[in-house]
């Protein structure tokens, strides 16, 4: 089957709006396909670790393993969307415009997700989730790196979703070619979001050569400022938090601001030291993500310098403060232009699965749609549905009837 054929059947899944019950129990039974099988998908990554060692970067290689926290943080999360409302089928706005002519704004799937991804294999399970629950359909596109471990999750995803009565074959596919990326950014009849999943050219490249919108972030530049006030202890925390927890992740601090008069500079940076975090004072570009153990720093004037300094070379991502100020922590948060500012917290939170989300399909650091962690909310979009008892436009026109907007509880 071609890319296009396997986009028409996309399609034609996401029309075939199951309900609420069936995608639950779908979801549920992908949660417990996954776990009862988890063995096979074990052998499998390991086999795509053994053909990558060496080959890819470390940050690469790290995202590609699965361990058992991995996999614990998968299921979960799918079980976690099970438990969600469903976000399908609300009542956004309800507003009678006329006696007998009422307006409702009513939430829908958006359609067909193109999701390019690299390495991290539990991304399919992750978006998979969020695509059943959300009534969309789904085509996956990984990295070569991860085949073997693809294949697998896939396979036990959609053999669990075979035994479910009613539920839409071809909803959740998967590709592997190069070319398939091409013809998947080109498919702009069929597709209606691509999200990419993985380092800043592939996100460029897929910006620049596809008609569809596209939903995510290039960069994870994230920033923390220590200001004058900081409680040492808590910076230490929250700082190697943020740097070591998983230095290869997107939400992962990059940059260290630290206030010229905070009075422990010195104790905060040989604190890093012991973390075994390497420091850089003087890097050739702030805009740099490093997806490791190491940390630029600068000291900063104060709070206006590092606004600045994280507005000119943030990628828009997450950013915090670590202040007893509670002024200055609301300045930094209404000025600094990310998808997440934080005080007094690890940059390590910007996650879907911790925002209680169930889980992520991405990042986004857009400003129209979706922004932030994506969950099922940012899987969807909305329609107007009008109904109506006969009215015609000409009789408003021309003053022989009058609107009067007035809005009705959504609930009713």
């Amino acid at each position: 089957m071609n890319f296009t054929d396997i986009a028409k059947a996309a399609k034609q899944a996401s029309l075939q709006i199951v309900d609420t019950d069936a995608r639950n129990r779908a979801l549920l039974a992908v949660a417990h396909a996954i776990e009862s099988r988890q063995d096979e998908i074990f052998e499998a990554n390991k086999a795509d670790l053994r053909e990558a060692e060496g080959r890819i970067p470390q940050a690469v290689f790290n995202r590609l393993k699965l361990d058992n926290n991995k996999m614990r943080d998968m299921i979960a999360g799918i079980r976690d969307i099970a438990k969600l409302d469903d976000p399908i089928n609300k009542k956004l706005l309800v507003r009678e415009l006329d006696e007998g002519l009422t307006l409702y704004k009513i939430s829908c799937p958006i359609g067909v997700l193109g999701i390019i991804f690299e390495a991290r294999p539990d991304v399919i399970a992750q978006i998979s989730a969020l695509a059943i629950k959300s009534a969309n359909a789904v085509i996956l596109k990984g990295g070569k790196e991860s085949a073997n471990t693809n294949r697998t999750i896939l396979a036990i995803i959609n053999e669990a979703l075979d035994k479910i009565d009613g539920f839409p074959k071809n909803a959740v596919q998967q590709v592997f070619s190069r070319g398939d990326v091409a013809d998947m950014l080109k498919c702009d009849k069929y597709i209606n979001l691509i999200i990419p999943r993985g380092g800043s050219s592939l996100v460029q490249y897929i910006k620049e050569n596809t008609k569809i919108p596209v939903l995510g972030h290039a960069d994870g530049i994230c920033h923390i400022f220590v200001d004058e006030s900081a409680d040492l202890e808590m910076a230490q925390k929250i700082v190697i938090d943020a740097k070591t927890q998983y230095p290869s992740a997107c939400n992962a601090v990059e940059t260290l601001l630290i206030h010229e008069k905070f009075p422990h500079t010195d104790a905060l940076l040989a604190s890093l030291q012991l973390a075994e975090i390497k420091l850089i004072c003087a890097p050739e570009t702030w805009a740099f993500e490093y997806s490791d153990k190491i940390l630029a720093w600068k000291t900063a004037a104060g709070l206006e310098e590092a606004v600045e300094h994280i507005n000119a070379y943030g990628s828009g991502h997450t950013d915090a403060i670590i202040t007893q100020n509670r002024s200055n922590a609301e300045t930094f948060m209404n000025k600094v232009d990310s998808a997440g500012v934080y005080w007094n917290a690890s940059t390590r939170f910007a996650d879907g699965f911790r925002y209680g989300f169930g889980a992520e399909v991405g990042i986004s650091t857009n400003k129209t749609h979706a922004r932030g962690p994506v969950g099922l909310e940012g899987l969807t979009i909305y329609k107007y549905k009008l109904i109506g008892s006969g009215q015609i436009v000409k009789d408003y026109a021309d003053g022989t009837k009058q609107f009067h907007h007035r809005d009705i509880s959504s609930s009713q």
